[in-house]
């Protein structure tokens, strides 16, 4: 399994290295705050801090230079005044866009066949679901 870590973290080395060329310089703190409001638009930020497993001084440090770079907007929770509930910014969907295309043409070619690609993505998935179930324990 070490060897298999080793391979995550270098494949995610050479995309992040190619993320900065994008033109957006994230923190990894604010790189997981922001795929997780990516990925649940309206979600509470104790939800969201929870989920990224961030104190939070560190998640509210994430979510404000988020906001400082236009790419996450707060809103009142229209059921609950005392919570705000947390958004991708139209910026922060260009960004992921221009984000898929990078990333895309950098791993073009590195895995050709569709199958083969379902199957990485799929164990890829799993690993990260039973990670986050692990430390939720």
């Amino acid at each position: 399994m070490f060897e298999l870590a080793d391979l995550i973290l270098a494949v995610g080395r050479h995309i992040h290295v190619s993320k900065e060329v994008a033109g957006e310089q994230w923190t990894p703190l604010e790189s997981a705050v922001m795929r997780f409001i990516d990925k649940n638009p309206g979600t509470s930020a104790r939800a969201a801090a929870a989920a990224t497993q961030l104190i939070s001084s560190n998640f509210s440090r994430a979510v404000r230079s988020l906001e400082g770079k236009g790419l996450v907007r707060r809103e009142i929770d229209e059921q609950d005044a005392r919570r705000v509930r947390l958004y991708p910014t139209v910026r922060a969907q260009e960004n992921l866009q221009r984000l898929r295309t990078i990333w895309s043409r950098e791993l073009d070619g590195t895995l050709t066949d569709p199958a083969e690609i379902d199957v990485v993505i799929a164990a890829l998935r799993r690993i990260e679901e039973q990670l986050v179930d692990r430390r939720r324990g």
